[in-house]
């Protein structure tokens, strides 16, 4: 009886979720028309500190699931629900940021707002007009960009199953091929809980599309299946190495230790992503700088890097700029978690060794409150 009385939920909740797809994509292709309008001048044009730099462009928006039981089934239904529901408010209708585009002459990588504070990227071999999308939390958004660049999606790169980075996948495969009937979009990553997975990777694994190539870093610990995603090119002397780091390196701090411990934090900072070429640009999954700033000033008050730092990406969020990308060399600067070697900031926290830090300045950081 509680079976068939699960099944019927189920049935109900599907058929709801199903008339609230087609509801959202009606408001989002109305909405979506407007926010992101590709405009011929941009408004800011920032060069990075490096020499052949690219031009990063800023542009202003106008304001089945396989279970084995029907419990299990009413559980997805229910939280696909919710989430779907989440997800059309979390913005309130409003961009959190300015949709930045980062151009190569070979190359284009599309950093596009999500939700409260997340980033969704649209990566494009311009040789090939193939691309590749990462953590696509809000599919409609990444299709209309997917139109207007006018390329073909070829994978979805997930960097672990947190919601707010892997629940848009399934909707972003059917989305894109209701468009393209024969397209194949394989979605890759690192962790079996991962929606609507095709392709498990692990360290070092590689993924091809069009001349670009992505190298995968395995790096346990926000999650114990996250990968970042190393990119270079067949072309790497006119493009800058990119890495696409989703909850485990941000601009000034990491993501918290969820399923991990601060070696593994340690061994994905400082021996993973911290060998990575200085100049590899850096594309995290929130927009989390001004805080984390804030943090590293206060374990490091006299690092002028950081200050710097702060008063430009304070200067950036008041216009609802984004402070994306940053680079492994600038990290290694303004960074505290991966300055976790030298002394100034062990000596602060009392540890001994880099990895004690490590795991010091987490536990701080899990309580900061920042003015």
């Amino acid at each position: 009886m509680f079976d068939s009385f699960l099944q019927l939920l189920w049935l109900l909740l599907t058929k709801l979720y199903t008339v609230y797809g087609w509801l959202t994509r009606i408001k989002s292709g109305v909405k979506l028309s407007s926010k992101y309008r590709i405009i011929s001048s941009p408004i800011t044009t920032r060069q990075t500190n490096f020499s052949s730099s690219p031009k990063i462009h800023y542009n202003r928006p106008n304001l089945d699931f396989k279970t084995s039981s029907s419990l299990e089934k009413f559980k997805t239904a229910a939280f696909s629900l919710g989430f779907s529901l989440f997800r059309a408010f979390a913005s309130g209708g409003k961009m959190h940021s300015e949709k930045c585009v980062v151009d190569f002459p070979n190359l284009r990588i599309v950093g596009i707002p999500a939700l409260s504070d997340n980033f969704m990227y649209l990566v494009i071999d311009k040789n090939s007009m193939q691309a590749v999308v990462f953590d696509p939390v809000e599919p409609e958004n990444v299709l209309n960009e997917i139109r207007k660049q006018n390329v073909t999606l070829s994978a979805i790169l997930t960097t672990h199953h947190h919601w707010d980075h892997a629940n848009g996948n399934a909707e972003m495969v059917s989305s894109y091929k209701s468009e393209v009937p024969n397209a194949t979009v394989e979605v890759y990553g690192g962790d079996d809980r991962i929606q609507a997975l095709t392709k498990k990777i692990g360290q070092d694994d590689i993924i091809n599309v069009g001349s670009m190539t992505f190298q995968c870093l395995f790096t346990p610990c926000h999650t114990s299946g996250h990968i970042c995603y190393f990119l270079t090119t067949q072309d790497s002397n006119i493009h800058k190495p990119a890495v696409f780091t989703g909850d485990t390196l941000f601009i000034g701090g990491c993501g918290r230790f969820f399923e991990g411990t601060a070696q593994q934090m340690y061994t994905a900072l400082v021996e993973k992503l911290g060998v990575l070429p200085p100049e590899t640009l850096v594309f995290c999954g929130h927009e989390y700088t001004v805080n984390n700033l804030k943090f590293g000033l206060h374990v490091e008050p006299q690092n002028s890097a950081m200050s710097e730092k702060l008063g430009w990406a304070q200067d950036q969020r008041s216009k609802r700029l984004p402070t994306i990308p940053s680079s492994i060399r600038e990290e290694k600067e303004i960074n505290p978690f991966m300055r976790c070697t030298l002394p100034v900031l062990q000596n602060h926290v009392q540890t001994k060794t880099p990895v004690e830090c490590m795991g010091a300045l987490r536990t701080m950081k899990d309580s900061f409150k920042a003015n």
